[in-house]
Order: C-alpha cells, then sequence, then structure tokens
C-alpha cells in the first residue's frame, strides 16, 4: 500500500514539474500555443477548399458562349436566381460565378459584377465604373498596361463567355462545335 502512494504521489510531482516548467517559460508557452492551433487546425471539419462546412450549392452549367451589350451583362451581378455573375475586362467577358464571394452581392468588388470593370481595375479604384459605354482612349499607357495584365489574370482564372458589344455593333454567331473545341484545347491544356 505505501508503494501505491508513493507512485501516486511520484506521478503527480512529475506532473506539477512538467506544469511549472510549461508556464513559467515563455517559450514554453508559446510553443504550446502553437501546438493546439496546430491540432485545431488538422482536425476541425472542413471541406476540399478549407471551409467549414455548410450549405453548398451546386456549381451551375457551363454559360453558352455569347455576346452581350453593357444592358445585357447588367443582368449577371448575381442577384437572379442563379446568382451568375459576369465582369468584361477589355471588350471580353468572364464568367466569374466561382468568385461569388468577392464579385457576388456582399463582395468587396460587388460594384464590378454585371459591368465593364476595365476602368476600375485601370485605376485601381472600385468606384471608376461608367455605366455607358467606356472607350478607354484616356487611358494612359501605364494603365493600359495594368488592363492587359487584369485580362490576362481574368483569361487564366474564368471562364470566356464572349465579347462586350460596342453600340450598335452585332453579337457574333457561336456554335456549340466552337464550344466543344475550345474546352477541349483548355482541357489538354491544363493537362
Amino acid at each position: 500500500m505505501a508503494e501505491s502512494s508513493q507512485s501516486s504521489q511520484s506521478t503527480d510531482d512529475v506532473f506539477t514539474s512538467l506544469l511549472y516548467e510549461i508556464f513559467t517559460s515563455p517559450l514554453n508557452l508559446f510553443l504550446l500555443v502553437v501546438c493546439a492551433v496546430l491540432v485545431y487546425k488538422i482536425f476541425r471539419p472542413s471541406d476540399a477548399n478549407g471551409a467549414d462546412f455548410g450549405p453548398v450549392e451546386p456549381p451551375l452549367p457551363k454559360m453558352k458562349r455569347q455576346d452581350l451589350t453593357l444592358d445585357q451583362l447588367k443582368q449577371y451581378n448575381g442577384t437572379d436566381e442563379h446568382g451568375r455573375v459576369c465582369v468584361s475586362v477589355n471588350g471580353k467577358i468572364f464568367d466569374v460565378t466561382r468568385g461569388k464571394k468577392f464579385y457576388g452581392p456582399g463582395g468587396r468588388y460587388s460594384a464590378l459584377a454585371g459591368r465593364d470593370a476595365t476602368r476600375a481595375l485601370a485605376t485601381f479604384s472600385v468606384d471608376d465604373v461608367k455605366d455607358s459605354y467606356d472607350d478607354l482612349s484616356d487611358l494612359s499607357s501605364m494603365q493600359m498596361d495594368s488592363v492587359l495584365e487584369w485580362e490576362m489574370q481574368f483569361t487564366e482564372k474564368y471562364d470566356y463567355i464572349g465579347k462586350l458589344l460596342k453600340p450598335g455593333e452585332q453579337p457574333t454567331e457561336y456554335s456549340d462545335e466552337e464550344d466543344a473545341t475550345k474546352d477541349n484545347n483548355k482541357t489538354k491544356k491544363d493537362e
């Protein structure tokens, strides 16, 4: 019985000295906090994107290739029943629905949704979006270089839908075969 009491007392002493070492050394305390945070991040439930579980919207089918006027583009601001969001950059329209948390209602760049974002991207001002067709002729060469970089980024990240039509310009007729060919080429390129 005395052995059991001594064993229990030595275990308590070891535990007490361990706690004393951890909480009296700032480095040990810091390392303990880092370990706790890492364990939390490893074991918390999340989906493949790292977001917490919650209602997941099914992905929308790919948009049919089409040219749009500015008025038609305004319909794709994320507020309709499907929540589709499109943005025009340098005369090209992109489906940015995947980035809805940024471009959709309540997002940081929601002012660009359903609009021609070229001038805003060139001037780095979300408030610099016009409601009429913008010919961009007053932009500097540095601003146009910036626009071309933005266009490249949108091309790499989002689906190209068509072109933004100038007033009076007629839309291009895209065939379903042309869409399928471009999709296959993009898939092969990604591989």
